[in-house]
């Protein structure tokens, strides 16, 4: 190894120490050696489009949507613990640079009777609270765009608690280091399946507090009706210094057979969002399955800001799950 590594600076550093990163994923994704008793899951999606944008400029590209890829697992100490733990990179599967993997979220832990206890980079509990209703989720109608909130931490302690009566609780601790000198928290009560599998209601509440400067309440809300599925948010920032603002949102989803027809509006005057400006925005779609882990897809945004400006986006993909 030491042979290998002379002369390798810089930015070649760099793209050396992703490579291996890839070859050691690969490695454990073929390899069947691991520990006695260890359980190893190999997972990700490949999710791509072929878009038309029109951002006061019209353009037509490849994006790759947040495809990944990751390991998880655990081993049993004993009968009422675990050691478990999670591995994810994104990959950008349509960047002409080599230099394309990043990093989501890591960590390890112990799970047993009392939840889960997880230590490494992680969603916040807000973050995680909105289950669902995000329709069109790593897209350009992300709720990102226009809501605070959305946020991967990398300095985090995190609980997950087991469910009592339907309802579970999350909670997060964000240290100094990565989060502009201050610790943060953030907190989450979930009642019901995010998924509507095991409940026809899905709710919770969340708050983050001192998370990147920002104090964030979230209320979310979703449910079924035979074939339709219906949700809805709303959520509320203020940043240190004043800078202050809400949105909603709403979604809707129709499965007919294979088909599922969605669609979703936002409203917003939070300034914390990336958009960093009042915005509303509607979005139609809709989704194939070719097979279990297997979907084309198209959708269309359009967004409407406060300076008067527009952007819209056509879309038609293929997401492949693993």
């Amino acid at each position: 190894m030491r042979k290998i590594l002379i002369g390798i600076q810089g930015n070649n550093m760099t793209n050396f120490k992703k490579t291996t990163l890839a070859l050691i994923a690969a490695s454990a994704m073929l390899s069947g050696n691991v520990y006695a008793g260890d359980k190893v899951t190999v997972y990700g999606k490949i999710n791509a489009t072929i878009q038309s944008d029109d951002t006061g400029e019209s353009e037509t590209k490849i994006k790759s949507n947040a495809s990944r890829f990751g390991l998880k697992g655990g081993v049993k100490i004993n009968e009422d613990l675990k050691a478990i733990y999670q591995l994810e990179w994104q990959v950008n599967v349509s960047d002409k640079d080599k230099d394309n993997v990043t990093a989501r979220n890591q960590w390890v832990g112990l799970k047993g009777n009392f939840g889960g206890v997880m230590i490494g980079r992680n969603d916040t509990a807000l973050k995680k609270s909105q289950g669902k209703v995000d329709l069109f989720s790593d897209y350009n109608a992300d709720i990102k765009q226009l809501f605070s909130g959305e946020n991967r931490m990398e300095d985090t302690l995190t609980y997950a608690s087991p469910k009592f009566g339907g309802f579970s609780f999350i909670g997060t601790f964000v240290t100094e280091e990565d989060n502009s000198g201050k610790n943060g928290s953030s907190l989450a009560l979930m009642y019901g399946d995010a998924k509507l599998k095991k409940s026809s209601v899905y709710a919770a509440v969340a708050m983050d507090a001192d998370v990147k400067g920002v104090d964030t309440t979230r209320l979310t809300l979703r449910g079924k009706l035979g074939d339709i599925k219906v949700g809805a948010m709303w959520n509320e920032s203020e940043k240190a210094g004043g800078t202050k603002g809400d949105g909603f949102l709403v979604s809707a989803a129709y499965g007919i057979g294979n088909t599922t027809l969605k669609m979703q509006y936002q409203d917003s005057d939070d300034l914390n969002g990336k958009a960093k400006q009042p915005a509303e925005s509607a979005t139609v779609g809709v989704d194939y399955k070719l097979a279990k882990n297997v979907k084309v897809f198209g959708f269309y945004t359009d967004t409407s800001f406060e300076d008067n400006s527009d952007a819209s986006h056509l879309a038609v993909g293929m997401e492949y799950k693993f």
